[in-house]
């Protein structure tokens, strides 16, 4: 009997769910908490506040006008790719004056989204670079707004100066399945790095 208990704890130790960190970073109003409450399958925590008058001089609008919030910490959610693997989901604040936050938020993430808004391209560059120099996987989304002039993926890699390595993405922050689709190729794109880490180098 004792044999059979151990047997099965191990089984349902073996069934259990790998829980991986990812980010989901981009410029103001880029789209970071409607991706991860498009996606969540639990409610999503949301720590925004409404723009202020006082906020104004640094919360540029310029070209997201109805922008009426700002995340202040994070957003958090969670979605079950499959039943083996869980995502969690912790979105950046995007303006300057909070970044003393990303470190904390990095820390244990696997890979990240930046999400890119073409009217603002330059508002991700910061983003980009971060995860750059800390050797971070991540996916460029390029989140398709309402009435924006859509760009060829190759010409916003060309903008932002990426290796050609690093996946760009069309998307639509606010649709389900389009957000899924980019957390599916971060999770891919980290894991095809860490194979070819893990390659003994020729001799």
């Amino acid at each position: 009997m004792a044999v059979v208990r151990s047997e099965r704890r191990s089984t349902l130790s073996a069934a259990e769910p790998v829980a991986l960190k990812l980010l989901v970073a981009g410029g103001f109003g880029a789209g970071k908490t409607t991706l991860v409450g498009a996606v969540s399958e639990i409610r999503p925590l949301r720590t925004e506040e409404s723009l202020s008058e006082l906020g104004r001089p640094v919360d540029l609008t310029d070209g997201v006008e109805s922008k009426r919030t700002t995340t202040v910490a994070m957003d958090f959610g969670r979605i079950t790719l499959r039943d083996n693997l869980v995502l969690y989901l912790f979105g950046t604040p995007g303006q300057d004056r909070f970044w003393f936050l990303w470190d904390e938020l990095a820390q244990g993430a696997l890979g990240a989204v930046v999400l890119a808004d073409t009217r603002r391209l330059e508002d991700c560059f910061a983003a980009v670079d971060y995860f750059e120099r800390r050797g971070i996987p991540f996916t460029v989304a390029v989140n398709c707004f309402d009435g924006a002039e859509l760009h060829d993926p190759d010409n916003v890699r060309e903008a932002l100066d990426l290796d050609s390595g690093v996946p760009v993405v069309m998307c639509d922050a606010r649709e389900r399945e389009s957000a899924k689709n980019v957390l599916i190729s971060v999770v891919e794109h980290a894991a095809q790095l860490a194979a070819e880490n893990r390659e003994p180098a020729a001799n």
